[in-house]
């Protein structure tokens, strides 16, 4: 397996006439493998014919099965994708633009408006409507010779995550790391041409690889769920079982918001048999109203950084948990390898806390154009110096509880130091997920004020909130203020978004 292409290749000829992806918030098309598989060729013949190659192709397209088309389109012509969406701020996105450069920039025929202004402020890129790529004749010769010179090395797409500067970083992966991400995945989860998914996450975030390139590679089935019902939990389940989806990998919040606003006293989801959820913590009392309305499906804790292409430990829950016991992240996907790093460099001991690093292939090529902030975080192992090894950062803090699980503590950048005591906020709000009536919390620190600030949302009125805070934390920890809101400000891939609560 040397590219992604021959996942399509495989599930065109196996599974022409099946349905691939369906739904969503763009044209909500219907595409069987076949039909995917067709736009994809003529949208790579179109860009190959413009004698593009190894080169960044921006996408601006609503979430949709043609959006899937024009990524593999890309890949055809063994250029790599940048994916823009029309919800991100215009000025993140000209940032962006003008960071990379792209050759081409193909756009929904809706986006026009926006398509040709982004292009326009950038020499050099050409604005293309997906209709007209979509429309250029097969060149199977000219891509046959562009598939003889891809590397797995080369890239398959860069997504931009947040940066502390102002500018956003581009994480470059390569077709190897999403290669092996895909395959130890869908192991671990047992995905197979009977898999349907419900797709939560947009498609400019690395999440998306977990329903998308799986659905190619197995031949399953992935519904776009309308940005809409994450706002309607009654009408996202009845979805949920209309189409009879079994697998779901979501971030926590998406399941949180349905199970805290009391949505399974009404209907539950009937068909559900595979629940992953990552990129945050899963509060006790949310995981244990789903497990209640799923009896029947198995659950997985997923974690991992963008930088790392996507997840890259998995936890498959069987055991019970004690109720102060943290939801463990498990252990690492084969051919990845978790690091505990002590702050002298030297590796954490049993149950002492480190930063987690990972190495594998799954560590991704870099920041793109970003040598700087690249030799940051994606640095030489400290462990051993006879030749090159890179490894990655995550700034996460974690360690080994007493079965050998891999916990997540805290994030590196969250602690600290208040009163003359070093604090985890991650400690702070694992008190408040215990409160009951709490739906959602999370603590940060006011650094001119230097005051912990604790908001959360739910039924539990604040003066009982503060009094529950003092039972379960010391006294040097408990919040200056506390601040009850009817739901906390998220981030467009769904965590809890506590810049904006600092501002």
């Amino acid at each position: 397996m040397r590219t992604l292409l021959e996942y399509l290749d495989n599930t065109a000829s196996l599974y022409p006439d099946k349905l691939a992806f369906a739904g969503g918030d763009g044209r909500e098309h219907d595409l069987t493998f076949s039909e995917l598989n067709a736009l994809s060729v003529r949208i790579g013949s179109f860009l190959a014919g413009k004698g593009l190659f190894r080169q960044p192709v921006a996408i601006l397209m609503e979430k949709s099965p043609e959006e899937v088309s024009a990524f593999f389109g890309t890949w055809q012509a063994g250029c790599f994708y940048v994916p823009l969406d029309a919800e991100m701020p215009k000025l993140r996105m000209l940032k962006i633009m003008e960071h990379v450069a792209p050759k081409a920039l193909i756009y929904d025929e809706s986006l026009q408006e926006l398509a040709l202004e982004l292009a326009g402020k950038q020499e050099g890129t050409v604005a293309v409507s997906f209709a007209e790529a979509s429309a250029c004749g097969e060149a199977p010769e000219l891509l046959q010779k562009v598939r003889e010179r891809v590397l797995d090395i080369d890239p398959a797409y860069i997504v931009f995550t947040s940066g502390s500067t102002g500018m956003p970083k581009g994480v470059v992966a390569n077709h190897r790391s999403v290669i092996d991400y895909i395959e130890t995945l869908d192991d671990a989860l047992g995905c197979s041409e009977q898999s349907v998914f419900a797709s939560q996450t947009p498609l400019y975030f690395d999440a998306c690889l977990k329903e998308v390139i799986t659905v190619i590679r197995c031949g399953a089935t992935a519904w776009f769920v309308p940005k809409k019902l994450f706002m309607l939990p009654v009408q996202l389940v009845e979805y949920l079982n209309e189409h009879q989806v079994n697998t779901i990998c979501w971030v926590v919040s998406a399941l949180t918001f349905i199970s805290s606003l009391k949505t399974f006293e009404k209907l539950t989801p009937m068909t559900l048999r595979t629940i992953a959820f990552g990129s945050e913590v899963f509060p006790k009392k949310q995981f244990a109203l789903w497990r209640q309305a799923c009896p029947e499906a198995v659950f997985f804790n997923l974690y991992g950084p963008t930088e790392c292409t996507g997840m890259s430990c998995f936890y498959k829950l069987e055991r019970e948990l004690l109720e102060e016991e943290p939801i463990p992240i498990g252990r690492p996907f084969p051919n990845t390898e978790v690091l505990l790093i002590k702050e002298d460099g030297s590796l954490a001991g049993d149950q002492e806390e480190g930063e987690i690093c990972l190495r594998g292939t799954c560590v991704t090529m870099g920041y793109y154009g970003d040598p700087q902030r690249t030799a940051e975080a994606f640095v030489q192992n400290p462990l051993q110096k006879a030749y090159a090894e890179t490894i990655y950062k995550t700034g996460d803090i974690g360690k080994y509880n007493e079965y050998g699980e891999l916990v997540f503590v805290s994030r590196k950048d969250r602690q600290i130091k208040h009163m003359g005591h070093r604090i985890e906020l991650g400690e702070i709000e694992a008190a408040g997920d215990q409160l009951e009536g709490i739906t959602e919390c999370a603590a940060v620190y006011d650094n001119d004020a230097h005051k912990i600030r604790f908001y959360y949302s739910g039924d539990l009125d604040k003066g009982s909130a503060v009094v529950g805070l003092k039972e379960l934390l010391p006294r040097y920890m408990v919040p200056n203020v506390t601040t009850k809101l009817e739901r906390l400000p998220h981030t467009p891939n769904g965590k809890i978004d506590r810049k904006a609560l600092k501002q």
